[in-house]
């Protein structure tokens, strides 16, 4: 168990308890950053802030800065750079999966239209990296960097990747680590360089984030086979209409099921859910227990998360990190 300090388990809220006064001042700095030269840039950086959010990534920033370190005005700063790197990706993927809501809003791209929404992810982009800039620290620039260019290398190997139904569980997990561990870890990473951690123990974080990221992941992907609309904010099986084919069904296909592959197909091949019902794929995979062998993933990478901290939790921002596993376990949207 892991415990606060009172000798009791840290709830989700008690984490974010811990830099509430830094979220805040992260809330701050995004929306002073937002404001651009031109009125549809800075509707749509106003409008993705509105649509809150759990500020994962620059908790996760915050919290490794804070147990290592003091955090400080750079850790705010940075907490900032990384959401809007995020809130960049967010703008693409729904321009690329031709996406309709976001958070149980109409996304972006049907509000403002797909020429306007690229340059706007552009825009963002640039100006996370105009912040960093400011900081004039080359590891950090450096850093902020590679994790970027790992997640566009991400969005075109999943590309490559849309439609097909010979999508491998190495494949998946691939994807995974470029689309979305990455940034985890970076945030990590991060939040050890401010500390002034490096070699192993930099390492040891960035790990840290990079298996919680993947955790992260492997619930997402659950979630499209468990949750209800209105908790994923967007229908039911997206990512299978938008032609992706994630763990789950993955598994369920390997695992034989009689008409798995065929009905997968048909979904692939139709780009929408005509022939085959959505609530005939849920069956599916919930009976192949293909559900159960992702879950069961999602928790392996949980542990593995945790391990990576090495004992690290003898402050409160230490095992808040410890906790933060299982609040992304536990998540319903």
């Amino acid at each position: 168990m892991n415990l606060g300090k009172l000798g009791q388990a840290f709830t989700a809220r008690e984490i974010f308890d811990l830099i509430q006064d830094d979220l805040e001042q992260v809330e701050k700095k995004i929306s002073a950053e937002s404001v651009a030269g031109v009125d549809a840039v800075t509707a749509i950086g106003q409008y993705l802030q509105s649509a809150g959010g759990k500020r994962l990534r620059p908790s996760l920033l915050l919290l490794a800065s804070k147990a290592v370190g003091n955090g400080g005005a750079t850790a705010i700063h940075l907490g900032a750079v990384v959401e809007q790197i995020h809130a960049a990706t967010l703008v693409h993927d729904d321009v690329i999966d031709a996406a309709e809501t976001r958070r149980g809003r109409p996304s972006t791209n049907v509000k403002w239209g797909n020429h306007t929404c690229v340059l706007a992810g552009d825009w963002l982009y640039m100006q996370a990296f105009q912040i960093a800039l400011r900081e004039r620290n080359f590891q950090i620039l450096d850093l902020l960097i590679s994790l970027t260019q790992m997640m566009v290398e991400g969005e075109l190997i999943q590309l490559a990747k849309i439609g097909r139904i010979d999508v491998t569980e190495e494949d998946a997990l691939k994807l995974a680590t470029y689309k979305t561990a990455c940034l985890f870890s970076g945030c990590a990473r991060l939040g050890a360089v401010l500390g002034g951690l490096e070699g192993e123990e930099e390492e040891a974080l960035a790990s840290y984030g990079r298996y919680a990221g993947l955790a992260f992941q492997m619930v997402d992907d659950l979630l499209d086979f468990t949750a209800s609309a209105e908790q994923l904010g967007k229908p039911v099986l997206s990512d299978l209409k938008e032609g992706k084919v994630t763990l789950p069904l993955i598994y369920a296909m390997e695992n034989g099921h009689r008409h798995a592959r065929e009905l997968v197909a048909r979904v692939l091949e139709e780009k929408e859910f005509e022939s085959v019902r959505p609530e005939t794929i849920v069956m599916l995979v919930q009976e192949s227990g293909a559900l159960d062998r992702a879950r069961n993933l999602a928790h392996d990478y949980a542990r593995r998360a945790k391990a990576c901290l090495n004992g690290r939790s003898d402050s409160e921002f230490g095992r808040a990190l410890l906790t933060l596993p299982d609040f992304i376990l536990e998540r319903e949207n």
